[in-house]
This record gives structure tokens, sequence and C-alpha cells, in this order.
């Protein structure tokens, strides 16, 4: 599969995807399977935080983000789970197919699940991932959505070496690569924070639920030509928000847009052009910023992250960006952080590594994305 893969130039999903009539069945390791609920969240958030400790993983989940996955109403862990449990009622390990909903380029199912440290090297983890890659097959195939397709797991550079082996065994292969970058914040004398004028009518400012969707909107227009970046339906947009920092997320708007152009000009999109005729405030540019708490002891160190960065198509080349990350990094040193953090596609189109280098981000710790192109 290539970028210049179109769906004309395609087999309809169905058939690419190849799904199973029937899943396999896990039976290694002698567990007992069910699909997850919402009940099993705490019992969920306490493997996969151990799972995440003992691969050194440098984050924690909380009792929240756990529950935001149950909530977001297109998930549909009844037929998109699996969870296993030792004989005392202990959950042992677990499998989740997600997909999102927005998805117009490329069709996507990801895939997450581990096994408890003690558990591992019984077969679990290969039965189990079977498992999921059959089921990732079937939600493609079900969409119905004749696009190119991708079934897609996330891994940490450093983590072990079984899993990468294990998905290379199923066929994935790693397509993306991602670094975390930090920036110091604790002597900004030494290494100030810049100062941006913005030109014309655009103006930062902090963020504000009125601003909400109209950041959803540049958002999707910013990442049209990102690698791997789907539109964000409202619903996506809304849902995992228990470490959203509204304190130090900045938006930049255009109070004057010259809105006969926008309209004219065939890259803007409908959703942008009725905001325009509605008289909505155009978002051309924002920082949405979060609050990571549980990490911080994993660390050994405070920090606020910047979640995404964007900046709309017809408005590149005018700070923007600059403006908006300087805004949340100030935001962050007032409240004591004592790093800026981030991460960026290594391969990102927009010049972000360089922009980010030049305000003194640094690499601390790597991932990838390994996937099956369909």
């Amino acid at each position: 599969m290539t970028a210049t893969d179109t769906a004309a130039d395609l087999a309809p999903i169905a058939e690419r995807a190849d799904a199973p009539s029937q899943l396999p069945t896990v039976t290694a390791g002698d567990l007992a399977w069910r699909p997850a609920t919402r009940d099993d969240a705490p019992a969920l958030l306490e493997l996969r935080n151990t799972i995440a400790e003992a691969d050194r993983e440098p984050y924690r989940e909380t009792l929240e983000e756990i529950l935001e996955m149950f909530d977001a109403p297109w998930r549909r862990y009844d037929t998109d789970s699996l969870l296993g449990f030792d004989r005392d009622g202990v959950l042992r390990a677990y499998g989740l197919v997600d997909t999102t909903p927005g998805d117009t380029r490329t069709v996507r199912a990801f895939l997450f699940g581990g096994v408890h440290p003690e558990r591992r090297r019984e077969g679990i983890g290969r039965e189990l991932f079977a498992w999921q890659v059959a089921r990732g097959r079937q939600v493609l195939a079900a969409s119905g959505k004749d696009l190119p397709a991708r079934i897609a797991v996330f891994a940490e550079d450093d983590g072990p070496a079984d899993k990468n082996h294990l998905y290379e065994r199923f066929g994935f292969g790693a397509r993306r690569f991602y670094s975390e970058l930090m920036r110091d914040l604790r002597d900004l004398d030494a290494a100030p924070v810049p100062e941006v004028t913005l030109d014309g009518s655009l103006r930062v400012v902090p963020f504000e639920p009125r601003y909400d969707d109209a950041t959803r909107l540049a958002h999707n227009d910013a990442f049209r030509d990102h690698w791997g970046s789907e539109p964000q339906t409202p619903e996506q947009w809304t849902n995992g928000r228990s470490a959203f920092a509204p304190q130090w997320s900045f938006v930049v708007v255009d109070d004057a847009p010259d809105v006969d152009a926008l309209l004219a000009s065939p890259h803007t999109d409908a959703d942008t052009a009725a905001a325009l005729g509605a008289g909505e405030p155009l978002v051309v540019g924002y920082q949405i910023a979060a609050r990571f708490e549980e990490d911080w002891g994993v660390r050994g160190f405070t920090f606020g992250y910047t979640e995404i960065l964007g900046v709309r198509r017809a408005y590149r080349g005018r700070k923007i960006a600059v403006a908006a990350l300087a805004a949340g990094m100030r935001a962050f040193a007032r409240d004591g952080m004592q790093f800026a953090a981030l991460d960026v596609d290594t391969a990102n189109p927009s010049g972000a590594n360089g922009l980010y280098a030049s305000l003194g981000y640094t690499k601390t710790h790597g991932s990838r994305m390994y996937s099956v192109e369909l």
C-alpha cells in the first residue's frame, strides 16, 4: 500500500480485510475469558499499570482515563475486547480493538493488550494477539469503507523485544517512529521563551469553551496533510479529557479573516465554511495541553504536556505555532512545572522537528507504530 493508492484502485474492504468467519479461541494459560465491561475498569487499570512498570514504560494511567475508554459512544467492548481471569478471579491479560468513527482517508483498527508479567511465556500473548488481529480484520470488513486500511499497534523503542518479535511474526512492520521531546523550564533567564508578535488581526488567547469546536475544525484542517491523521468528530474531540489542562491551553484567532477568500478556496472544508457563514470565531492555531500527574513520580520531575499543536494550512509561515507553544510553555513555568514535554512524528511534514529544536526541546524517549497495510 502506498500513499498514491486511491479507493478506486483498491478491491472492496471486505475482500482486502480477509476477515475470518470465526475468531480463534484463546486456550493458553487456563484463563477464563469474557468481554470487558465498565465495572472492570479498576482491575484493568491495575493490570495496565503493572505491565507499564514491568516494561519500564514512562507513564501510568488513572481510573478516570480507563473509564473514559468505556464512555466513548462508538466503542463496542462487548465485541471488541477480551479479558482473561485466573482461577482466583484476578485479571491476568487483556486485549482491545479500537476504531475511530471519523476515518475518511484510511480506515483503521488499533490493537491494545498485554499479559501480566507473572504469566508471560505461557503462549497467552501470542494467542490473544491472534484474536485481536482476527477481530481487527472483522471490524475493518464491517466498516463498509472502501478506503486504504490499516491494523496498527504501538510499542516503546526500549520495550520488551519479545513484543516486537511477536508483531513481526504476524506480518506487522515498523511504519512510523515518534520522539518524546522535553524542554527545561527551570532557568528561563538563561534560555528564555521567545516573545512573538503576530501580524494583522491574529491574537493569542487562553482556551475557552466557546473556542472548542472551532479548534476541532482548525485541527482537522491542520492535520489533513499529516500521515496517519484522520478528521475528528465532535464525539472524538471531546472524549478522553480527564487530563485536559485548559489553564495551559491557548488558541490563535483571526479577528478579521478574509471570509470571501476562505470561502472561495477549494481547501476550505464544508464545516469551516458553515462556521464562517454563521459568524463563528475562526481559530487558526492552537496548543492544547494536558496535566499527567501520575507520570511525575515515574519520571522524577514535573512537566506540562502539549498534546496537540497545529496551524491551519492557509495560515502557515506566520509564527503562529511558535506563539501558541510559547504561551503554553510560560503557563507551565508559572505553575512551577520543571519541563515542557510533547511527542512528534519523526517524519512530520510541517517542519515541526526543527521548530522544537530551535526552542530547546531535545529527545528523551522514542516509540513506534507497527502496522499491516491493507
